[in-house]
């Protein structure tokens, strides 16, 4: 008994090593705990210092805009487009090979200049013909004439010496008849001259229509058509074509807007106008209605009102979309020589020590600045400096902004 229990106190030892390793690890886990929880309040330090977690201030903001004294009086604003009141098709009257094309898109022509040429060697030796049988008509009406002459003198003689007796009836009626074959025979000469002429004229008109002239001047918008292809007057066939250019008169560009029904009664004939081109934002063009087309679109409720421009340029191309601002009937015209002006909602406006002074939003970012003001623009006001077109500034700014602090936008 007492030997076993010397053996089992002897198997009993202390594991040094395996108890260091234990504490090496706990020590080591420790250390990075620790350090992730220093990383942690670092970044949440970082966090409430830079004010990440505290959410931007919500504004309202509106821009800074030009504005022209005509959009403060105009009574209705329609879009529309500009379209060319003198527009064709230039195709021929006749069917052929087109052979020669003189003219690409924006070559400006006058009326009369050959656009195209179609091949025409047909007609010309069937009018090389017609003219031919012409000078025919012509030789025998030279011999029908030579024989009139020389049956009238027989007739006469003929007629003399029968009164005296000296010929026979049966004479004089030889000569008498032969003498009113010679007239009838000048006549139907003089007929057939007249008859070929006709032809010929025929003739020349359709080889004067294998030439494509251009029917009025104007500018050639697109070409439809080249040379070696068929041209058919109604372009019937796959391989055909029914109009070699399109060509516009340019100087008969009117804008084509449509107006409301219930807005229809603002407007009159001759009433001034103001036009704007989305492609060319910065130009006004002075236009005047010249006519109100007496039909309604029943699908839209609206009316076409044509406008013509007044003072029209090259840049005004067919086709471009167009605002209509319809002024005043009293309108002397003089508000659209005037600058725009550089205005801003008032609401934005707010009183400083420095003065009148303004938030204005810059990437996020407030900047406060100082503006000089203006009269009254409708409802908005001018600034003669202090901001530029283009900038959003802070609508109803209240006590609790500060130049540089970060806002957000509030979603219209």
């Amino acid at each position: 008994m007492a030997e076993n229990e010397q053996v089992n106190l002897s198997s009993l030892r202390i594991q040094r090593g395996q108890f260091e390793q234990t504490r090496k690890t706990r020590g080591k886990r420790k250390r990075i705990l620790m350090i992730a929880g220093g990383v942690l309040l670092l970044l949440l330090l970082v966090f409430i210092i830079s004010g990440a977690l505290n959410p931007p201030a919500t504004v309202e903001t509106a821009r800074v805009s030009l504005m022209y004294p005509s959009q403060i009086h105009r009574i209705l604003v329609a879009s529309g487009y500009v379209v060319a009141q003198r527009k064709a098709a230039i195709a021929s009257k006749g069917t052929g090979r087109i052979v020669a094309l003189n003219v690409v898109e924006g070559d400006v022509v006058k009326k009369n200049d050959v656009i195209a040429r179609l091949e025409s060697s047909d007609m010309e030796a069937s009018l090389a013909q017609m003219r031919a049988n012409l000078e025919l008509s012509r030789a025998a009406l030279a011999q029908a004439q030579a024989e009139a002459a020389d049956a009238t003198a027989a007739y006469t003689r003929t007629k003399t010496l029968t009164e005296s007796g000296s010929a026979s009836k049966s004479e004089f009626d030889m000569a008498d008849a032969r003498y009113k074959r010679a007239l009838a025979g000048v006549r139907s000469a003089e007929a057939g001259i007249t008859a070929n002429e006709a032809v010929v004229r025929a003739a020349q008109v359709q080889m004067e229509n294998t030439f494509i002239r251009a029917p009025f001047d104007g500018t050639v918008l697109t070409k439809n058509a080249d040379i070696g292809e068929m041209l058919t007057p109604f372009g019937a066939a796959s391989n055909s074509r029914g109009a070699v250019v399109t060509m516009a008169d340019m100087s008969s560009l009117e804008v084509e807007a449509d107006v409301s029904e219930s807005n229809i009664e603002k407007i009159s004939v001759n009433q001034p106008c103001e036009i704007t081109l989305d492609a060319f934002p910065e130009k006004r063009y002075r236009g005047v209605v010249s006519k109100i087309v007496p039909t309604a679109d029943r699908a839209k409720a609206t009316v076409m009102t044509k406008v013509r421009f007044l003072d029209l340029d090259s840049r005004v191309l067919p086709e471009m979309s167009a605002k209509v601002s319809f002024l005043p009937k009293d309108s002397d015209g003089s508000m659209l020589d005037e600058k725009p002006k550089l205005v801003l909602n008032p609401a934005a406006v707010l009183d400083g020590k420095e003065g009148k002074a303004v938030f204005v939003l810059v990437d996020g970012v407030l900047s406060k600045r100082v503006v000089t003001l203006g009269p009254a623009v409708g409802m908005l006001v001018e600034v003669l400096s202090g901001v530029k077109a283009g900038e959003k500034v802070v609508l109803k700014p209240d006590g609790n902004l500060s130049d540089g602090m970060k806002v957000a936008v509030a979603k219209e």
